[in-house]
């Protein structure tokens, strides 16, 4: 990385742990073998509200990615043993989970082969920290865009509490594995939820998620959707805690998720 990115953005003492105060903008999976460039990164990243996962080993991305619902990957193409080409050739067969490419190599050959492997973006050694937020930013914001599949979770199963979503069949299926019926907009309502455990989802996004599945586009449908699908998902353990109402801020979703 570019000296740019300065170590007074590191914590020194706590590299493992994101700030607790606040929700996670996202949830990132670092991979890059440099423990100190994975350290800065990483600080950099949680210092402005990301929730990351570094890791040194390339062997360990799909075990991550099938561990933890991941908004983003960012990928060293410079790794020992399996290069970050490679692992993102492997990645893109089965998932569809963004991706972001960082490489000390700038040449026009090594963009094309990274993006054309299924690569997002593609970020060259030395670079600011500036444009590396910009770019992961960027790369969130559209893989969150109401009325777009959502990608991480495309073809995977989404497991809650002993729930579980199945995102090719849209079903869901309690502990029992008896099939709960959802509306289109339940459904949409829940895979959102689902696919961003511990955020605020305010409720104008909510609307835009199901919208084109609700008759009615007021801001009021939104809560009752939540109403039901709270029902739907109530055990006797949790009741309708896990989708917890943030007064002036929307809707969170409490639970741990996991893929499988």
């Amino acid at each position: 990385m570019a000296q740019s990115t300065t170590k007074q953005n590191c914590d020194e003492d706590d590299p493992g742990h994101d700030p607790p105060s606040l929700p996670p903008d996202g949830h990132i999976l670092l991979c890059d073998d440099d423990p100190e460039l994975r350290r800065l990164l990483a600080s950099l990243l949680r210092d402005n509200g990301y929730r990351v996962t570094p890791i040194g080993d390339g062997r360990e991305v799909a075990r991550q990615l099938k561990q933890a619902t991941v908004d983003l990957l960012i990928l060293d193409v410079m790794l020992p043993g399996k290069s970050g080409l490679d692992i993102c050739r492997e990645v893109r067969s089965t998932s569809t989970v963004p991706i972001l490419m960082l490489t000390a190599k700038g040449s026009e050959t090594d963009r094309v082969v990274g993006l054309e492997l299924g690569a997002d973006d593609y970020v060259a050694k030395p670079f600011g920290p500036n444009e590396l937020l910009a770019r992961v930013k960027a790369i969130i914001r559209r893989a969150r865009m109401p009325g777009e599949p959502h990608r991480a979770s495309l073809g995977r199963n989404l497991i809650f509490n002993g729930w579980r979503l199945d995102t090719l069949r849209h079903e869901l299926r309690n502990p029992d594995e008896v099939i709960i019926d959802l509306s289109a907009g339940e459904y949409d309502l829940l895979l959102a939820f689902l696919e961003a455990p511990h955020r605020v989802l305010d409720r104008d996004y909510l609307i835009e998620v199901t919208r084109k599945k609700t008759a009615a586009g007021f801001d009021r449908s939104i809560d009752v959707q939540v109403s039901r699908l709270r029902r739907k998902i109530a055990t006797i353990e949790v009741g309708e805690s896990l989708i917890k109402t943030v007064r002036g801020a929307g809707y969170m979703f409490v639970g741990e998720v996991t893929r499988g």
